[in-house]
């Protein structure tokens, strides 16, 4: 059954004003204009195989089904998860759902933690991308929203008067705004009729604000909202659910949801709404932080090639930045001296780009195209054995393309990134310029963590930063010393501790 309240109105006390509110229910009534109203419809989920992280991380994936599911019968039938030292007494393959969507590779990649920590913690992942039922409005309200994002991501990166003007500030300020929660809590109501097979006690972990506020919507009761990012903004508002974020900074800035109305202080969250986790990653990554950081000091300190790994994100921005990179990496690579990993996700074209660019790269790549088991045993076979030359990564199925990312991470020596999602990471990186104001902050924290450098936004100053660590290999070395240091304090069990409140809740 539905929330009756409606929380367009107000969050956490703080009332919007009549004119917010009237543009908020205006919005949902274009979009429902637009995409129809299936707001009776009745919708039934079934269960099925999810490609690549199904194996790896037990997850199972809901999809549009044609009877109402059982979903504990369902993770009843499912394998029992091997026991690892994560395994909760009591887990025995329970459901937890994970709500996403994509915008971008971020929101998947910590989806994916989120899985892999509840898969290791001995319960049953489930996968809701409610972008992916294209008959419901719900769905097509969000297609339609993340590609006016990715438009908008390309575009500030290719006008720079857009950026500063629009961008930046949107990204940055007008997110920020509560009053840019009324909107979004109008349009997840949209979402609500793909929840009515779903038990409202279900364990439930939100990792964008839109399937966290239509849980809500929906009359869920254990919703953890996981909130991206290091910069607080009322986008990521889902009153009703958990909040949890990444960092101290981000805890202090929500709880007094800072500078999130210009004329007036507002209300703070309660306490019992928001709780600092540490970073969203994946099991298999926090296990394996000893042993990685181990192999990349006996490779960078013996003399090996340093292994770049350049994620391109999934708007495909920055292409002109990232083959100035690859032009200077590449006299490295054919004296030995550095091994390149160029992941573009699912975008085929950004790859054409690149060849097309960059003088001597086509010839130079080897091409692991659609092959996920080829670059599954090109990672474990380089984890402690010999890795060299130029590889190229691009697979037209989502989950391969990214979780081919994670796969190659643990075998590389530096990734190469904007500050995104990828700043929380347990790998040493080089932070190149953000593609939108809000990921500034990703940038500072793994700054100060010390696992990556601070954000680099002038192109030559990049290039040094790579001729640096070739000359000085003592700078890596140096990041996964940090690495060491923040996993025993805890800094990388954020998603273990995301699970346990979704099934807990505070203690």
């Amino acid at each position: 059954m539905a929330s009756t309240n409606d929380r367009a109105r107000s969050a956490f006390g703080n009332q919007q004003d009549e004119a917010t509110y009237k543009k908020a229910v205006k919005g949902k009534e274009k979009f429902l204009k637009k995409f129809g109203d299936d707001t009776n419809a009745v919708y039934h989920l079934a269960s099925a195989d999810v490609p690549v992280i199904g194996e790896a991380l037990g997850v199972r994936n809901l999809v549009m089904g044609t009877a109402p599911l059982d979903l504990a019968a369902d993770a009843a039938g499912a394998p029992v998860p091997t026991p690892t030292p994560r395994t909760v007494d009591g887990a025995n393959g329970a459901p937890v759902i994970v709500g996403n969507i994509r915008m971008g590779f971020g929101h998947y990649r910590i989806s994916m933690a989120m899985a892999s920590a509840a898969h290791a913690m001995g319960y049953t992942p489930y996968w809701l991308d409610l972008a992916s039922f294209s008959e419901t409005t719900g769905s097509k309200v969000i297609a339609y929203q993340n590609d006016l994002y990715s438009l908008g991501s390309r575009l500030s990166q290719k006008v720079g008067l857009f950026n500063r003007l629009y961008w930046e500030p949107l990204n940055s300020e007008g997110f920020r705004q509560l009053s840019y929660n009324a909107g979004d809590q109008k349009n997840a109501e949209l979402c609500v009729p793909l929840f009515r097979d779903i038990p409202v006690d279900t364990p439930y972990v939100g990792t964008h604000v839109w399937p966290a506020q239509a849980a809500v919507h929906a009359g869920m009761t254990h919703v953890v909202n996981a909130i991206p990012d290091n910069w607080p903004m009322a986008l990521h508002l889902a009153e009703g659910s958990i909040h949890t974020v990444q960092t101290p900074s981000a805890y202090l800035g929500y709880h007094q949801l800072r500078g999130m109305d210009k004329k007036r202080q507002l209300n703070t969250m309660p306490l019992d709404s928001i709780v600092y986790t540490g970073h969203y990653i994946d099991h298999e990554l926090v296990a394996n932080i000893g042993h990685d950081c181990e192999m990349r000091r006996k490779r960078l300190l013996g003399g090996g090639p340093i292994r770049y790994l350049i994620s391109v994100g999934g708007a495909g921005a920055q292409q002109e930045l990232f083959a100035a990179i690859i032009e200077r990496l590449i006299p490295y690579v054919k004296t030995d001296q550095a091994t390149l990993l160029i992941n573009v996700g699912d975008h085929r074209g950004v790859w054409e780009g690149l060849e097309k660019s960059v003088e001597g790269l086509a010839a130079m790549a080897e091409r692991h195209f659609d092959n996920f088991a080829e670059v599954a045993a090109l990672a474990d076979g380089a984890l402690d054995g010999e890795l060299t030359g130029i590889h190229a990564f691009c697979d037209s199925d989502i989950f391969s393309a990214v979780y081919s990312s994670n796969l190659l991470m643990r075998c590389s020596d530096v990734l190469v990134t904007k500050p995104s999602e990828f700043s929380f990471y347990p790998v040493p990186k080089l932070m190149i310029h953000r593609v939108g104001g809000h990921e500034a902050w990703g940038a500072i924290r793994a700054a100060e963590v010390g696992d990556g450098t601070y954000e680099i936004d002038d192109t030559d100053e990049v290039l040094a930063m790579i001729d640096a660590f070739q000359l000085d290999r003592e700078l890596v070395a140096f990041m996964c010393d940090n690495i060491e240091v923040a996993n025993a304090a805890g800094i990388y069990d954020g998603a273990y501790k995301v699970i346990d409140l979704a099934v807990n809740g505070i203690n």
